[in-house]
């Protein structure tokens, strides 16, 4: 599923036009960007938390020639799942709406 997809489908179950849930989402993705890159962390209860988790340097090997290489320290994006979306995706019933 792509972004295009997403937009049509919310639109179509809620009944807001696909330019309005268009620039809903491109604020929310706006948002957890802005969030992430100043170090911070966006948790979306029921679904996971992104936060940047840093890389510290590290000797590695270029696997073409074998010749060893230096891959500087980084600081990159993360996503963890929360149990909910884990037990969606494998299928497990978890409603705990009851």
């Amino acid at each position: 599923m792509n972004k295009a997809q997403i937009v049509y489908t919310v639109a179509k179950k809620t009944g807001l036009s696909q330019v309005d849930v268009a620039h809903v989402f491109k604020g929310i993705l706006f948002e957890i960007t802005k969030s992430l890159s100043k170090g911070g962390s966006v948790e979306l209860r029921g679904f996971g938390t992104f936060k940047c988790v840093k890389r510290s340097a590290r000797n590695a090997m270029n696997p073409r020639t074998r010749e060893p290489i230096s891959v500087e320290a980084k600081i990159k994006p993360s996503f963890k799942p929360s149990p909910n979306l884990k037990d969606a995706v494998m299928g497990v019933d978890n409603n705990n709406d009851k």
